[in-house]
């Protein structure tokens, strides 16, 4: 099973989130396969570079150490073109999610409430900030 994981969850993770402690851990441990599409690294970059994000930098090496970090390719980009279009997801969001739903993620971890209107029957949008 590999776990995908957008920018919000890094947040929640910074923020001693216990479910996404319990999530990190588990891709320490090697009992999950953890996935980050590449543009999470720019949105955590970015965040860090408007002082919104403490030791990013940390982070970002964090995440290249544990997770496969996964490059945009052409089928991510024609799935994130119709979920932006079909769902009214914004662009970015749209990239990230297509991304790791065409490299097989079948559990992707979130905050954004929008990737929520994204249904499969592969795959289960999770959304960090919901009981």
């Amino acid at each position: 099973m590999m776990i995908g994981l957008d920018t919000g969850f890094f947040l929640e993770l910074m923020q001693g989130n216990k479910d996404a402690m319990r999530i990190w851990e588990s891709g320490l441990d090697d009992q999950a396969e953890l996935a980050v599409c590449s543009l999470t690294l720019f949105e955590i970059e970015r965040l860090g570079l408007k002082d919104k994000l403490e030791h990013w930098e940390v982070v970002l090496e964090a995440i290249e150490a544990v997770a496969l970090v996964i490059w945009l390719d052409r089928d991510s980009l024609n799935l994130a073109a119709r979920l932006s279009h079909g769902l009214g997801i914004p662009a970015i969001d749209s990239l990230i999610l297509a991304c790791l739903v065409s490299h097989g993620c079948t559990d992707i971890y979130t905050t954004d409430g929008h990737l929520e209107k994204y249904q499969s029957n592969k795959v289960i949008v999770r959304n960090l900030r919901k009981p």
